[in-house]
């Protein structure tokens, strides 16, 4: 479902080194309802840096559920390039596996994934998909600023947009550079969002 292929194409300033440790747990949104949650935990030192990536969403129609995805992604990082992958995904009963270190051709030279949580990102002309293990070629523009609501209150922040992916995401960053927020269309026109808790 494009939906899943959102959500991971879909899991600033400063390099990951430079990046503080810490969670960013996001409610994930279709049309606006609550569907789950995509946890990101960075731990490490220096320019060392883990991140794990846990997402969990459940589409229900008439109380039933219509949709299912879980994702987790292990990334270890070396300044602002990604050094090992693991990745276990179940979209809605179709599971996927990645697994890739720098000694794999898919992560030859400095290669980054979807880490919106990495300015770096702003720079990138390809992304891996963690999901699928593909490198993808991508433009990555400032579109301009709006507001955009974390923790209930309106936060003014900049928008970027990655172009790229078969459906553009556009990412939402406070005016510190931390992430807050992302937005795309998946399957049928909908709106998949997320929004810092």
């Amino acid at each position: 479902m494009a939906l899943a292929a959102a959500c991971i194409s879909v899991a600033a300033g400063a390099s990951p080194a430079a990046q503080p440790t810490g969670e960013w747990n996001f409610r994930a949104l279709l049309d606006g309802k609550p569907i789950g949650e995509h946890r990101f935990t960075v731990s490490g030192q220096g320019d060392e840096r883990k991140v794990v990536s846990e997402a969990d969403f459940a589409v229900r129609f008439l109380g039933v559920t219509a949709y299912r995805y879980r994702h987790k992604a292990t990334e270890v990082w070396r300044g602002e390039c990604l050094t090992s992958l693991s990745s276990t995904t179940d979209d809605d009963g179709k599971p996927e596996s990645v697994r890739a270190d720098q000694n794999d051709a898919l992560l030859k030279g400095c290669v980054m994934s979807f880490a919106y949580w990495n300015p770096a990102i702003q720079t990138q002309t390809r992304l891996l998909n963690a999901q699928t293990g593909k490198l993808e070629a991508v433009q990555v523009r400032r579109i301009g600023s709006g507001s955009v609501e974390v923790r209930g209150k309106p936060v003014e922040a900049t928008e970027f947009r990655i172009t790229g992916p078969a459906n553009p995401i556009v990412v939402w960053y406070s005016a510190q550079g931390e992430w807050i927020g992302l937005d795309s269309t998946v399957a049928g026109g909908r709106k998949l969002s997320y929004r810092l808790q």
